[in-house]
């Protein structure tokens, strides 16, 4: 779900401006899964502009006061959440933990890297939301530890089914500040894809792992 439409299109138009999301509907991308794309999207590069990552920032915050009430901790994912989800953490005034992929293989052993106690609120930031795999991992690990997630918030979602799904399986809420949908129409808008690459690119988001195939 996004919280604000305005927002979600003015996310959309940076991510595609500083070509953290980059679409090729003619000229596939092949992820590591095998699926044919034809989105490449690396939101990490919004942290290397300030004006962007400022706005991500304060839109996350916002979401988060919005949906979920103030927690007591804001949780990264590892790694593409660390970033974002310390400064979300930094503007809520909050502390901020990451959850790692998996355990150190050393040392503590570690999955949730920093302080917390069993029992508190922690909202779960995250850049991306694809099938939902990693995301879904670090809610599990969360809750093990005895914390209450009250969600996830995303930068970017491209809105597989499956994800819907897997979330809702999970009982856990997901918010986005922007997503596949919002962001072809304003690609569109600007030239960077044609009417007639609107259908495919459709596609694509219903059936990903048969797209181009």
């Amino acid at each position: 779900m996004i919280n604000d439409i305005d927002n979600a299109a003015k996310i959309a138009e940076y991510l595609l401006q500083i070509k953290a999301i980059k679409l090729q509907p003619k000229d596939p991308f092949t992820w590591s899964s095998g699926w044919k794309s034809p989105i490449y999207c690396d939101n990490r590069k919004t942290l290397s502009y300030p004006k962007i990552r400022t706005f991500i920032r304060q839109g996350f915050s916002k979401a988060v006061l919005e949906e979920f009430g103030k927690p007591d901790i804001i949780a990264g994912v590892a790694t593409g959440g660390i970033a974002m989800g310390a400064l979300v953490a930094q503007e809520l005034g909050v502390p901020f933990v990451y959850v790692r992929s998996s355990a150190k293989g050393h040392g503590l052993e570690n999955m949730i890297e920093g302080e917390y106690s069993s029992g508190s609120n922690v909202v779960v930031i995250e850049d991306l939301i694809s099938t939902g795999g990693s995301s879904l991992k670090a809610v599990e690990a969360l809750r093990a530890a005895g914390l209450n997630v009250k969600g996830v918030l995303a930068i970017f979602n491209y809105g597989f089914e499956t994800a819907t799904k897997a979330f809702e399986e999970a009982n856990c809420q997901l918010n986005v500040l922007s997503n596949y949908e919002v962001m072809i129409k304003i690609a569109l808008k600007q030239g960077t894809v044609t009417e007639k690459d609107m259908a495919s690119l459709r596609e694509w988001r219903i059936s990903p792992s048969t797209w181009g195939k």
